[in-house]
C-alpha cells in the first residue's frame, strides 16, 4: 500500500490516506452498505482482510443497483427469447432483428434517487446514461423516451422536481441531438419522497455489426477514452440501493454531473471506430464506473483485467486510486482493442477532442489487478464480484386479493365526470412538458408525442419502429399478478393501435424496500404477473433494470412508492404508410368498439378523481381475449378498413373518444346510453376504430358517428373548445401554484 502515499502532496494527508487503506473497522464496513454477513463472505472471498480500495468495490458491485442480489431470481421467470431476438438480458442493451440486415438496440433504466437529490442533472445524466448503453453496443441513437412519476403536486418541493426532471430531460437531450418522441408522467401522494425517473433510449444499428462487452486476448490494451474522471458520483450506485432519510441532501455529492455535448462527440467517436476491425469489446462506465465496467469486461470475458490508475485521465489533482475506481463521471467508455491498433484510434478520439488513454490489459487468471506508482494497491478475484455476488431469496407475502367493488356509486352526469377526468392530473395534458423536448430533430419522427405510441422512422428505409411506455401503478399496488399483465397488455395494445407488430420489451422495476415482505411479495407478484403476458403475446424481455429501496422516512416523506414496473415496448411497421393515428378523419365516419364494453370500474380514474376512492380490484387482463383482439385491429389496419385507431385504458371509453375528437378538431356524437360502467369503465384489451359510412366490422359494436365541433354523450352538447381549455390547463396550472 505504499504507493497510495504518493498520492497525496503533504505528508499528514498521505498518512492519513496510508490509514484509512489498511484499518477496516465495523463503522467503515457498515457505512459501505455491507451487512455484517456479507462482510464475512467479502473476507472468505478475499482469505484476507480487504483495505478500501477493495471493500469499495465489494460494495458497489454487492449493492442492489449493480448485483440485483433481491430480485436475479425472479427476474430468470422472464421470457427472453424468440427467433427475432439476437441478444436479451445480460449485455448492455437488448437487440432484436428487424429485417433486412438491421437491428433495433434498446432499453430502459433508472435515476431515481439522483433525480430526487438533483433533479435537473439526476435526470439529464439518467438520459446520458441510458444512451451510452445504447450506442456502446453499435448502434445510432433514434429515439429517447421517459416514464416519469411525480407526488403531490403541493408536496415540499414537488415543482422544483418536476420543473427540474422535465428541464434534464430536455437539456440533455435535445443538445446531443437525439429526440424525445413520447412517454408518461403520472402524479400519486406516494411518491412524494421518491420521485421516479425511467430513461428509454432505441437506437438502429446493421445486424452483423453489434458490439458485445467480453474481454478477450491476453495482452490486449485496455483503454479509456471520453471524458476526464472527476470525484462526482462516488458511490452513486450504494445511494441508489438504500432508502432516503433526513439526512438524504447531504447525499448531492453522489449526484453525477452531465455534459451532453461531450457525449454527442463520444457517439461519433465511437461509431467511426466501430466501423473499423479495432474493437475486442466496449462498456460504457455508468453505475460504478470503471470499476463495474472493468469488472463486467473481464469476468463476461473469463480473463483478468490489470489496470494502471497512474494513467487514467483526471480532472481533479490528487485523486485517490478509491476515487478513480467509484468515480460515476460521465461521458467515459472503457475498450478492449487488437493489438497494434491504438495509434489508430487514438487519432480518432483526438480529432474528436476527447481523452484517450492505454490504462490497462487483459491477463490471464480471474483477478482485478490495479496499480499505482509501480505498487499493487488492490488485487480481488472477479468471480465474486460478479457471478457469485449475493443472491437473496428474501420472504415475501403475497397481495390479498380484493373484493370487488359492492357499493358503486353512480354518475350524476357523463359530461361533467368526464371534464374532470380530462382535467386531472394524470390525464390532462401532457403538452408544457413535450413541447420542452425536441421530438423532431433527425427528421425520422412521424408522430409527435400525445399519442398511443411514438413511431420513428428507419433512416432510408419504408420501415419504423413504434415505442411505447406503460404502467398503472394503482392496478399493481390492488393486485400485483394482474397489474403486471396490464402493463405489458398496455404496451402491446399500444404498438397495435399505430398499427406495428410488438416485438419486445424492456423494462424497469421500480419498487420499495426489498427487506419488508410486502413489498417482496409486490415484487414478485408483478414479475410474475409480466411473465405471464409476455409468454402469451410472443413479446419477450430483452433487457431491463431494477430500481428497489424507492422509500423515504425523511419526515413528511411519501414513504413507499407504489409497486412501478415501468415497461417500455417496441414493435416494427413494415411500411409506415400504413400507420395509424387517434385522430378522427372525416365527418359521417362511424365509430366502433372492439373488446366489448366496459363494466369495471375497481381502482378506475373515475371513481378516484370524481369520488376520491381507491377501491376494489383492478380489470382483470384475459391476455386470449388481449390477443385476438389485438390480432382482430391488426388485421384492419393492413386490409384498410379502418382510419382512426385508439386503445381503451384510463377514462375508459368517454375519455377515448374525446381524446380521438381533441387530436382532431371533429366532434362526435355517441349513440349508446351511458353509465359510469359503460363511460368510465377500464375494462382491458378494447380499443376505438372509426371506418367510412357503410363499412361493417364484425364483432364490433357501433357507438357513433363522427361530425361537428362538439361531442355529444347521453344527449348533452359540450363543445371541443371547451373540453380542450380544460384539458390544457391543467399541467400549467399545477406547475406555476
Amino acid at each position: 500500500m505504499q504507493g497510495c502515499l504518493l498520492l497525496r502532496h503533504d505528508k499528514a494527508a498521505a498518512a492519513g490516506y496510508a490509514r484509512a487503506m489498511s484499518q477496516i473497522t465495523a463503522q467503515v464496513v457498515a457505512t459501505h452498505g455491507f451487512t455484517p454477513e456479507e462482510y464475512e463472505r467479502v473476507l472468505a472471498a478475499m482469505g484476507r482482510e480487504p483495505n478500501l480500495l477493495e471493500l469499495g468495490i465489494f460494495s458497489v458491485m454487492w449493492s442492489e443497483h449493480c448485483s440485483y442480489k433481491s430480485s436475479r431470481m425472479h427476474l430468470a421467470k422472464l421470457p427472453t427469447k424468440a427467433p427475432w431476438v439476437i441478444c436479451g438480458p445480460g449485455e448492455n442493451a437488448g437487440v432484436i432483428d428487424i429485417g433486412d440486415g438491421d437491428a433495433a438496440i434498446f432499453k430502459m433504466e433508472s435515476h431515481n434517487h439522483p433525480s430526487y437529490i438533483e433533479p435537473y442533472q439526476g435526470a439529464a445524466t439518467g438520459v446520458g446514461g441510458i444512451l451510452r448503453d445504447v450506442f456502446t453496443m453499435g448502434a445510432r441513437p433514434v429515439a429517447n423516451m421517459n416514464a416519469l412519476r411525480f407526488g403531490d403536486i403541493n408536496a415540499p418541493k414537488m415543482r422544483h422536481l418536476v420543473k427540474g426532471v422535465v428541464a434534464g430531460i430536455g437539456g440533455y437531450g435535445n443538445c446531443v441531438g437525439v429526440p424525445t418522441v413520447g412517454g408518461e408522467t403520472i402524479f400519486h401522494p406516494s411518491y412524494n419522497g421518491n420521485i421516479i425517473v425511467n430513461a428509454m433510449t432505441v437506437g438502429i444499428a446493421k445486424a452483423d455489426k453489434i458490439f458485445y462487452s467480453a474481454a478477450a486476448g491476453v495482452g490486449n490494451p485496455v483503454v479509456y477514452v471520453g471524458s476526464k474522471t472527476g470525484r462526482d458520483g462516488i458511490h452513486g450506485a450504494t445511494m441508489a440501493s438504500a432508502e432516503f432519510d433526513e439526512n438524504s441532501e447531504e447525499k448531492r455529492p453522489t449526484v453525477q454531473v452531465g455534459d451532453p455535448f461531450t457525449e454527442k462527440l463520444l457517439i461519433e467517436a465511437c461509431l467511426e471506430l466501430m466501423a473499423s476491425d479495432a474493437i475486442v469489446a466496449i462498456q460504457d462506465m455508468g453505475a460504478a464506473g470503471l470499476t463495474s465496467s472493468s469488472v463486467e469486461m473481464a469476468s463476461k470475458g473469463g480473463v483478468g483485467i490489470r489496470l494502471d490508475l497512474d494513467k487514467v485521465p483526471c480532472r481533479e489533482t490528487a485523486m485517490t486510486p478509491y476515487e478513480m475506481m467509484l468515480s460515476e463521471s460521465q461521458e467515459r467508455m472503457l475498450m478492449v482493442l487488437k493489438p497494434g491498433r491504438e495509434d489508430f484510434a487514438q487519432a480518432i478520439f483526438r480529432k474528436w477532442e476527447l481523452d484517450f488513454a492505454v490504462i490497462g490489459e487483459v491477463v490471464d487468471g480471474g483477478d482485478l489487478t490495479m496499480t499505482f506508482h509501480g505498487e499493487v494497491v488492490g488485487r480481488i478475484p472477479l468471480d465474486p464480484l460478479a457471478d457469485a455476488a449475493p443472491k437473496y431469496d428474501r420472504p415475501h407475502v403475497p397481495t390479498p386479493k380484493r373484493a370487488a367493488l359492492t357499493d358503486v356509486p353512480a354518475s350524476a352526469n357523463i359530461v361533467a365526470d368526464l371534464k374532470t377526468l380530462l382535467g386531472s392530473a394524470d390525464l390532462c395534458s401532457r403538452r408544457w412538458i413535450w413541447e420542452q423536448y425536441d421530438c423532431q430533430v433527425g427528421a425520422d419522427t412521424l408522430q409527435r408525442p400525445g399519442g398511443d405510441a411514438a413511431v420513428v422512422r428507419v433512416h432510408g428505409t419504408k420501415k419504423a419502429l413504434a415505442i411505447a411506455t406503460d404502467c398503472t401503478p394503482r392496478y399493481c399496488f390492488a393486485d400485483p399478478f394482474e397489474g403486471g399483465k396490464q402493463a405489458v397488455a398496455e404496451t402491446w395494445r399500444n404498438i397495435v393501435a399505430v398499427g406495428g407488430k410488438p416485438l419486445a420489451i424492456t423494462n424497469c422495476l421500480n419498487f420499495a424496500s426489498p427487506q419488508n415482505p410486502v413489498i417482496m411479495g409486490q415484487l414478485v407478484g408483478c414479475i410474475e404477473g409480466m411473465a405471464e403476458a409476455c409468454r402469451a403475446l410472443d413479446y419477450p424481455v430483452v433487457s431491463g433494470n431494477v430500481s428497489l429501496y424507492n422509500e423515504s422516512k425523511a419526515t413528511g416523506g411519501g414513504n413507499a412508492i407504489l409497486p412501478t414496473p415501468a415497461i417500455g415496448g417496441v414493435g416494427l411497421l413494415a411500411d409506415y404508410d400504413s400507420q395509424m393515428d387517434l385522430a378522427f378523419k372525416a365527418a359521417g365516419d362511424v365509430i366502433w368498439l372492439i373488446g366489448g364494453a366496459g363494466t369495471h370500474l375497481g381502482q378506475s380514474l373515475w371513481l378516484r378523481e370524481c369520488h376520491g376512492r381507491e377501491d376494489g380490484p383492478p380489470p382483470v387482463v384475459d391476455l386470449a381475449a388481449e390477443r385476438a383482439a389485438g390480432d382482430a385491429v391488426a388485421a384492419l389496419i393492413a386490409a384498410g378498413t379502418v382510419n382512426a385507431v385508439h386503445d381503451l385504458s384510463d377514462g375508459g371509453l368517454a375519455v377515448a373518444v374525446a381524446e380521438m375528437a381533441m387530436a382532431s378538431g371533429l366532434g362526435a356524437i355517441v349513440e349508446v346510453a351511458l353509465d359510469a360502467a359503460s363511460a368510465f369503465g377500464e375494462d382491458q384489451g378494447r380499443y376505438l376504430v372509426t371506418a367510412p359510412a357503410g363499412v361493417v366490422i364484425d364483432g364490433a359494436t357501433r357507438i357513433g358517428t363522427v361530425g361537428s365541433d362538439a361531442l355529444v354523450l347521453n344527449g348533452e352538447t359540450v363543445t371541443l373548445a371547451e373540453l380542450k381549455r380544460t384539458h390544457e390547463a391543467t399541467l400549467p396550472a399545477m406547475i406555476k401554484g
